[in-house]
């Protein structure tokens, strides 16, 4: 099997690391152009790119993906599957090219959290299992007959970031052992339609700031996931108001939920060490957080720095 693999960042590196490995030829790697960031806005390069060129790996990284320049050396390489993981939308013209079709590693069960936030959303509505599928492209986003997934159950209290890298571990194999029933001619798809049978799939939308203010008149359950869910990035947020006006901002990364009966937005301290928050039904006991303007810290190193008197969460 000749393989092009399509992907950027670190989440695909581990796939792309497994094709590898499992022996196929892997023909071109499509990532995209080179960017500048930093402080120096010096050229960064994706993850993927720099894993591939390490391998010895062909790189293209056309910034219009129906440039008819790119179409041709893509053709020439005559891949028989393509595979996707964690790239942007794809033209028909590219898509459609290979004989064998190609696949995308979604990080959800399809159908449901199909969109760009998968891991944080099923957190974030606290579900206790979610997945990894493989897929067909079709012309709409997430919806093509999927091929295999693989159930993987949710810590209590996991983070996005610490599910986003047991998933990364398990979406690899399950590439490979999808190429391997591609190769194989042992295929068997599910419609996603008919999985559904007539209900709304649940959807995971790109994550806005507005996403990810903390509503403490929720149960502590739901603020919970919402935390976690978002932890370590974009991060959930709330704003601290301080006794002379001052309002800053303050990520929270890491809680655990309590007992403790603290009344609805506000903060109780137990010794120097603890600190919770009150929401609807309860408290949440903070682990980790960032004060806008400091860096990410446990939580008894921000109470030692700061004077929490008349503080109020607004």
């Amino acid at each position: 099997m000749k393989v092009v693999f399509l992907g950027t960042p670190d989440f695909a590196v581990a796939s792309l690391k497994a094709t590898v490995e499992a022996g196929f030829d892997v023909v071109g790697v499509i990532t995209t152009a080179d960017k500048k960031a930093g402080r120096g806005m010096k050229l960064q390069e994706s993850a993927v790119k720099k894993y591939a060129v390490e391998a010895g790996l062909n790189v293209l990284q056309p910034t219009n993906l129906k440039d008819e320049g790119f179409l041709s050396e893509l053709k020439s390489l005559e891949a028989d599957i393509q595979v996707i993981v964690a790239f942007r939308m794809l033209p028909e013209v590219v898509w459609g090219m290979p004989k064998y079709g190609t696949f995308n590693l979604h990080g959800s069960l399809l159908p449901d959290y199909r969109g760009a936030a998968p891991i944080n959303w099923a957190i974030m509505n606290g579900e206790q299992e979610t997945g990894v599928s493989t897929f067909f492209l079709d012309a709409k986003i997430d919806t093509g007959e999927i091929i295999d997934n693989k159930i993987v159950k949710i810590g209590a209290d996991e983070t996005a970031g610490e599910l986003h890298d047991r998933l990364m571990d398990v979406g690899a194999d399950l590439v490979v052992k999808t190429i391997k029933e591609i190769e194989s001619g042992n295929v068997s798809t599910k419609n996603q339609d008919e999985i559904l049978n007539g209900r709304q799939p649940k959807l995971a939308y790109k994550i806005f700031k507005d996403t990810c203010g903390i509503n403490w008149s929720k149960s502590t359950e739901e603020v919970h996931n919402h935390i976690r869910g978002l932890s370590p990035y974009p991060a959930a947020f709330t704003t601290l108001k301080f006794p002379d006006g001052k309002l800053l901002g303050l990520k929270i990364f890491k809680t655990q939920k309590s007992d403790k009966t603290v009344g609805e937005k506000l903060l109780q301290m137990d010794g120097k060490k603890e600190l919770f928050i009150g929401c609807k039904n309860g408290a949440l006991k903070v682990l980790e957080l960032q004060l806008a303007g400091k860096k990410r810290m446990p939580v008894a190193s921000f109470i030692q720095g700061v004077n929490l008197e008349g503080i109020e969460i607004v």
